[in-house]
């Protein structure tokens, strides 16, 4: 009923110019949660005021050997055996190694924080010891770009942007073996220099949500779950070469572990269900579904892909190989689809999905992997050709969603005039 608070001026009101706290001289965090429960911090930056990166061995790495170490500071918020716990309002950028480094969770909230330009990863689930979350894990308005790269400073500009194979690491969010229900909602993974949403490790119980969200940029996959998933009016870009050939690029793994769009893993019976989803790729496939690890798949297992649109392009160093739709080790036929668009992919299935459109132009703003706008044009082949059957009821803005919903991330509305009355003035 009484819980801490860590309040930066301005909480109250629209957070602003939320106060600095800034790490310096090789300080390990900012801030640290462990063993701390019912607490709330909020409207908070939290940075350093350097640009190296810890350990970075293309030439920003940060002087850790002798002292003056400089105006650095590993992680920006750590945090183990932690319970209740609010994050709101808080802008956690330019670290030299983590934004967000925590694990054994229960019943975090998070909502309006950004986690950009951190140099290793920007949330990191993967703590020492046992990692595993519980509860319910919610995270709204949650943007997280540009880790794995460096930040300047002052000039808060992407640098030195690096991987794997250099050495880094570059998920935009992370995790070790975890459970929990996670909820996100109207959040942002863009630009982070391996995968962009990695639940890979959710693998100990509890479902993931994710709803009004857009993952693009990414150098690997954008969006990776295990387990029961359910995925609303996103937009995912697998524009997975992104970084090459960029001045602020020293090393990154273009198209990383196949650069999926979706990639899907599941237990023996789960269900993935993917709705009003717009998804362009240049990786592997656009769609992967697999067994989980030392586990047997039944034939039981269902990936349903409805009201979606699904835009191939060519392979990114595929020698002139095509995005496949879908691709899956999964026993039977686990993938099913119905009310979609379906173009420029190989592997289009013969006949076409039940309701689907196959081979026709979906009709968006920009259908280009380098500047892709999944909006909808009025001569759309999507408008009002989605079924209600599961469909949410408002689209990626919030706008709700007609009586005769269409497919894609998107709902059309057609533009309304607005009538300008001159003001007159009277004595």
């Amino acid at each position: 009923a009484h819980p801490t608070r860590i309040l930066g001026a301005g909480w109250d009101s629209d957070c602003d110019n939320p106060p600095e706290l800034w790490g310096t001289e090789r300080a390990n965090m900012i801030l640290n949660l462990t063993d701390s429960s019912n607490v709330e911090i909020a409207c908070l930056e939290i940075t350093d005021h350097a640009g190296c990166v810890e350990f970075h061995t293309g030439g920003l790495a940060c002087q850790r050997d002798s002292y003056p170490y400089g105006d650095w500071a590993a992680v920006g918020l750590y945090a183990e055996d932690s319970a209740n716990v609010t994050l709101r309002d808080l802008d956690i950028h330019g670290l030299a190694h983590t934004g967000v480094w925590a694990g054994r969770l229960t019943d975090w909230t998070v909502e309006d924080v950004r986690i950009v330009g951190n140099g290793w990863v920007g949330w990191d689930g993967d703590i020492d010891g046992d990692d595993s979350n519980s509860g319910t894990l919610t995270f709204r308005r949650w943007i997280v770009e540009w880790n794995g790269c460096g930040e300047t400073y002052p000039g808060e500009e992407p640098t030195g942007c690096w991987a794997q194979t250099a050495g880094g690491y570059g998920d935009g969010v992370g995790t070790g073996a975890t459970g929990g229900n996670w909820l996100i909602e109207d959040s942002a993974f863009r630009h982070n220099t391996s995968d962009g949403l990695d639940l890979l490790y959710h693998r100990l119980g509890g479902t993931i949500t994710i709803r009004r969200t857009i993952a693009e940029g990414n150098a690997g996959d954008q969006i990776k779950t295990t387990g029961p998933t359910l995925v609303e009016n996103i937009i995912a870009v697998s524009y997975c070469s992104y970084f090459d050939g960029k001045g602020f690029t020293y090393n990154v793994d273009n198209c990383r572990a196949g650069g999926s769009a979706l990639a899907f893993t599941l237990h023996p019976g789960d269900t993935i269900t993917v709705v009003n989803a717009t998804v362009t790729g240049q990786g592997d496939c656009l769609v992967i579904a697999e067994c989980a690890g030392g586990e047997s798949c039944t034939g039981g297992e269902t990936v349903r892909l409805r009201n979606a649109i699904f835009v191939g392009n060519p392979q990114f160093g595929g020698g002139g190989d095509t995005t496949c739709l879908a691709w899956t080790s999964l026993p039977g036929d686990p993938i099913a689809i119905d009310h979609a668009i379906i173009t420029g992919t190989k592997n289009i299935p013969s006949p076409c999905p039940s309701g689907s459109l196959c081979g026709v132009s979906p009709g968006l703003r920009n259908s280009s992997i380098q500047a892709f706008d999944a909006h909808l044009e009025a001569t759309s082949p999507a408008i009002n050709a989605g079924t209600t059957a599961g469909a949410p009821s408002d689209d990626f803005d919030g706008r709700p969603r007609d009586a005769q919903p269409d497919i894609g991330a998107y709902e059309w509305w057609e533009p309304t005039a607005q009538l300008y009355l001159p003001l007159i003035l009277r004595q």
